[in-house]
């Protein structure tokens, strides 16, 4: 065996974890579900490699690294006749509110600063780690979290903005 029993004690540890992360980066559910499997599948296949030092940084890097190149391919849309009905969701409760507030700010931002964002905030990882990572700069992950979370910013007053008015 190659540890299967270890790795999949592995997937329900960080499952949950690694698709919250997937659906930050992502902004969709589907899509969220379907890169933290990539993820695993990827990690399964490096486990005898990977199984002894961090598998966890592993997946988290994998899956950041197939989220950028999702957003690298082009984009694919087909004309129709008929526009589709926008989708309603109901203001249920000021964590739908905000969460959805979160998803549509993280959408604004490029492919690198919403990596670094989620990488930096969501994981907590220190500058030299999320540069490592992302095979970037510290000053790129620095100047890149500083040029993200100014724009956050921008659209948290524009909000407050619109809950006051």
């Amino acid at each position: 065996m190659r540890g299967d029993d270890e790795f999949a004690d592995f997937v329900r540890s960080c499952s949950a974890r690694l698709t919250h992360a997937a659906y930050l980066l992502t902004g969709d559910r589907h899509q969220a579900e379907d890169a933290a499997q990539t993820a695993f599948t990827r990690t399964y296949a490096a486990w005898p490699r990977v199984r002894r030092k961090n598998p966890y940084a592993y997946a988290r890097r994998v899956l950041a690294n197939h989220v950028i190149d999702i957003w690298r391919r082009p984009l694919r849309e087909y004309a129709t006749e008929e526009m589709p009905e926008p989708a309603k969701v109901p203001d249920i409760s000021h964590a739908v509110t905000d969460r959805e507030w979160l998803s549509d700010a993280l959408s604004r931002l490029t492919a690198r600063e919403r990596a670094v964002v989620v990488l930096r905030h969501f994981f907590d990882l220190p500058e030299h780690q999320v540069a490592e990572e992302l095979g970037v700069s510290v000053g790129t992950v620095k100047s890149t979290n500083s040029r993200a979370l100014a724009k956050l910013r921008v659209d948290g007053d524009a909000l407050v903005g619109e809950v006051s008015a």
